[in-house]
């Protein structure tokens, strides 16, 4: 059974003109993996992705959701990308849609892809600056599922450095407004393919600021991604604590070996052990 959307920490992507590559990006470990028909696919060879792409979802993975990368809805070959979708004979579960700046976007997605026998989960690619302007009405879009941060489009059109600092404030904006909307953010890649102490580290920033997972481009980050993202069992245990705690107090404050406890940590700590399937019953207990 493939996982949930919302509980989906690791995602990768692959070029749609290269299939040799579909085999790995299935069976890699990757809670999603979304086959490209944008960035990563030449001018040239986007008409082949397109159709390549199609077999990238008739051989279904166990414990990996499926998905697409399109141009963007505001082109010619994003247009194109959702024609040839709709003709594939198994459809992706996940469609990202690159260059979202309103919740236009996501309603012409919709409009081209629903039927009454299909509904993809859509994701907004946020990476401009009037994406970010505009992130309260897109996220309140009734047919988004999640938002996922570009830092490499941002910083290009920004004119900003790609590290942490200088994008901090999108990211903390991007977090922000997702959960208002009550919908999971999921980072940008990292870059550095060989640095996997600096993936380790802004992966650590980013759970810490909210982020829900992180996507990345090559095999050997996702240990790191599940590793980070994955909650430890001292995490779970010490979220059990709270919440039988919480439950003992009868929405009191209370503590817990010297931390206050009121009902904001009762509540993070439940939603961390419903993330892990960890709670059955109100004091924390299995």
């Amino acid at each position: 059974m493939s996982p949930s959307p919302d509980a989906a920490r690791s995602w990768i992507i692959t070029p749609g003109h290269v299939p040799t590559r579909f085999p790995s990006a299935h069976t890699c470990g990757a809670d999603v993996a979304l086959v490209d028909l944008e960035d990563s696919v030449p001018p040239a060879s986007k008409p082949d992705a397109r159709h390549t792409a199609s077999a990238f979802f008739t051989a279904r993975t166990p414990g990996c959701i499926l998905g697409i990368r399109i141009s963007s809805p505001a082109t010619l070959d994003g247009i194109t990308d959702l024609a040839a979708i709709t003709a594939y004979p198994a459809k992706p579960a996940i469609v990202l849609i690159p260059k979202v700046e309103s919740a236009r976007d996501i309603e012409l997605v919709a409009g081209v892809l629903d039927t009454p026998d299909y509904t993809a989960h859509l994701y907004a690619l946020i990476e401009t600056p009037r994406a970010l302007e505009n992130l309260p009405s897109i996220v309140r879009s009734p047919r988004i599922t999640g938002v996922l941060f570009g830092a490499a489009d941002y910083a290009a059109t920004t004119g900003c450095e790609m590290a942490w600092e200088p994008l901090l404030h999108a990211r903390s904006m991007l977090v922000t407004s997702a959960a208002a909307a009550r919908i999971p953010a999921i980072d940008s890649p990292f870059f550095d393919l060989d640095n996997l102490d600096g993936l380790r580290s802004e992966a650590e920033q980013v759970l810490a600021l909210g982020f829900a997972g992180k996507s990345c481009v090559h095999p050997r980050h996702l240990p790191v991604i599940a590793d980070v993202f994955k909650p430890t069992e001292e995490e779970i245990a010490a979220a059990r604590a709270i919440v039988a705690a919480g439950h003992d107090a009868g929405g009191r404050i209370t503590a817990v070996k010297g931390q206050m406890i009121g009902p904001p940590m009762v509540l993070a700590a439940r939603a961390l052990l419903a993330r892990t399937g960890s709670v059955t019953d109100q004091k924390g207990d299995v």
